[in-house]
């Protein structure tokens, strides 16, 4: 589990059947209070917006978390869920 601050969304005009429906937005991930990257992560939420602090899930157990729709979606990193304090020990 990781945590980062959504930073856009994605158009694709192809995608995978079982992503219908589902948003795919572009995340920041935050490591330590320092910027670690970006990663495209379908929003399990649905929520989820531009500045929202969030928290993910990789590897398989993204994909796992869409276990309503009909088949299991290619996802390597899914939204659960917002952050709404962040505390850090220096």
């Amino acid at each position: 589990m990781y945590a980062g601050v959504v930073a856009g969304s994605v158009v694709a005009t192809v995608k995978d059947d079982a992503l219908e429906g589902v948003p795919l937005l572009i995340v920041r991930k935050v490591e330590n209070g320092r910027d670690a990257g970006l990663v495209v992560a379908a929003d399990h939420t649905r929520q989820a917006g531009r500045g929202d602090h969030v928290y993910l899930i990789g590897s398989k157990e993204a994909a796992r978390i869409f276990r309503e729709l009909p088949r299991i979606p290619p996802a390597d990193a899914a939204i659960v869920g917002f952050i709404d304090t962040y505390n850090e020990e220096v």
